[in-house]
């Protein structure tokens, strides 16, 4: 590899690291944050959910800008937009300001991926592109999973959620001039107009789906898909890609350049990849509750149940290399069957087999190799293998697709632990007669009207009988253990899900093959 193009995917590297850390980092700080600005929890999660809808306003967009104006100027633009959002993060003065900076924020740190994928995509030479992918899907599945621990680490060194952020600024300074120094390619660029009815549309139906996202209740899932708070947004985004459609369609036949072409969607590798995409979503949302299972089930220190998660994030960048390397030997398709068939194994085993922190530590390495060598290379290169001059849009929509997964899942999977709690009377009732112990006159405290794991924890203290706290402490582990069961269960049968669209996606790819090999005979006679 020369020398220029290794400088520049180390310049890319890096950027692809910092946006995807500060992704998770604020978990740590979310309660330090509302207690700063004396703001309920409910409210604290919205500079979470915030990111997440600027992500899907910016990234279907950051990506056409890319293919249009270069993509080394977007990085550069995009490393500065991250830069200044940090800051201004950082000193925020009201709640207000923060989510405005928050937003802002994603603005920036949206499109560096992507960008980053399509230049590897444009420059490097076709069998180095799955192993170049599957390194910058490493530093992506890395920092995303390490984010909630690197962030407790600076809030316990500098006590102070600001340097959460402003330890972005310089490095984001530094991304801008190494960017205009290393990174070199050439590009054709788009000259026509830009379709901003189209970006309008486009920005306004994701933000309206999304936000709809957030409106579903995790216990009560199924009769949140037909409350008003989510029909009237998610119905107003279908109206509005409805509308995009027969706009882009028109746009089409102008000098406008789209900002959807619709001759990807008219392939239908492009389709199926998108769909994969979406659960592929899903997986990364079953990863983020592995803290939670260590802490509630295997009975580790919240204080340090986050260091658990290191082995799932070594793993996972560890399966994003070997991924990329599978890619360029034995092709996209068999890459994904192998990753998607590991990680199901992981979540089945979690969902089993798991009962200690190594036990858990097996399971994890699963997942996490199966999650990475499916996050990075294989996706990208089957988007963007016939995409021509839109590689960006290609690269960004898939990008949105697994986001929609990513935004969708967390709420319904959260579900099966809240309603496991919810059953805790039960529970207890059931593991007391089996015990012999009479309720009245034991002892037996009051039920926390908050039904989880800290509240119920906390209750227990005050229970006087050692047998009946000992009941009360297993049948807590019971039912954490039934609701994480069913997670990782769930986890597993959408694993299974995505073993089948990968194997969709082999066959269409082989009609496909069979099909133009049959037209170059023809042309040939």
């Amino acid at each position: 590899m020369k020398r220029e193009l290794k400088l520049s995917l180390l310049v890319f590297a890096i950027g692809v690291f910092m946006a995807a850390l500060d992704n998770g980092i604020i978990t740590a700080a979310l309660t330090t944050l509302t207690k700063s600005f004396h703001v309920s929890a409910t409210w604290g999660a919205w500079s979470i959910t915030v990111y997440t809808l600027g992500l899907a306003i910016s990234v279907p967009i950051i990506g056409k800008l890319s293919d249009r104006y270069g993509r080394k100027t977007l990085f550069m633009v995009e490393a500065t937009l991250f830069g200044l959002g940090s800051l201004f993060v950082a000193l925020s003065p009201t709640f207000t300001w923060f989510l405005i900076a928050r937003f802002f924020q994603s603005m920036g740190g949206g499109g560096i991926y992507i960008i980053a994928s399509s230049f590897v995509l444009n420059t490097f030479p076709k069998e180095k592109q799955g192993q170049t992918l599957g390194m910058l899907g490493g530093m992506n599945g890395i920092a995303s999973v390490l984010g909630p621990n690197i962030g407790s680490f600076i809030l316990g060194v500098t006590g102070s959620w600001h340097w959460l952020f402003l330890i972005n600024v310089p490095i984001a300074a530094l991304l801008v001039l190494f960017g205009a120094k290393y990174i070199h390619e050439k590009q054709i660029l788009t000259q026509s107009r830009m379709d901003w009815v189209g970006v309008t549309a486009l920005s306004l139906a994701m933000l309206s789906m999304m936000y709809g996202f957030t409106n579903l209740d995790g216990v009560n899932f199924i009769d949140s898909l037909t409350s008003a708070s989510f029909l009237g947004f998610f119905g107003a985004g279908v109206a509005l890609l409805i509308f995009l459609y027969f706009v882009e369609k028109r746009v089409e036949k102008s000098s406008i350049d789209p900002i959807l072409p619709m001759y990807l969607f008219k392939d239908n590798t492009f389709r199926w990849t998108l769909v994969f995409a979406m659960f592929s979503g899903s997986i990364i949302a079953s990863i983020i509750f592995v803290p939670g299972f260590v802490e509630q089930y295997l009975g580790v220190s919240s204080t340090v149940s986050g260091y658990w998660f290191t082995p799932l994030a070594l793993a996972s960048g560890i399966g994003a290399a070997l991924g990329g390397r599978l890619v360029d030997k034995k092709g996209s398709v068999f890459t994904l069957l192998i990753a998607s068939s590991l990680a199901a194994i992981g979540f089945l085993l979690f969902s089993l087999w798991v009962t200690t922190k190594w036990e858990m530590v097996f399971a994890s390495v699963l997942v996490g190799v199966g999650f990475g060598s499916m996050i990075g290379a294989p996706v990208n290169v089957l988007a963007a293998e016939k995409a021509g001059a839109n590689k960006g849009v290609a690269l960004s929509t898939t990008s949105l697709a697994r986001q929609v997964g990513l935004t969708l899942a967390p709420t319904f999977l959260a579900g099966f632990i809240a309603r496991s709690y919810m059953n805790m009377g039960n529970v207890i009732q059931s593991n007391m007669k089996a015990a012999n112990i009479v309720p009245a006159g034991s002892g037996v405290m009051q039920m926390p009207a908050q039904m989880d794991f800290n509240s119920l924890q906390a209750s227990f203290q005050h229970i006087q009988d050692p047998t009946v706290k000992q009941v009360m402490i297993d049948s807590l582990h019971q039912v954490a253990g039934n609701g994480y069961g069913g997670l990782f269960t769930t986890s597993a049968m959408i694993c299974a899900v995505c073993i089948m669209l990968a194997s969709v996606i082999g066959v269409v790819r082989k009609k496909q093959k069979n099909h133009q090999v049959n037209a170059e005979l023809n042309v040939s006679k």
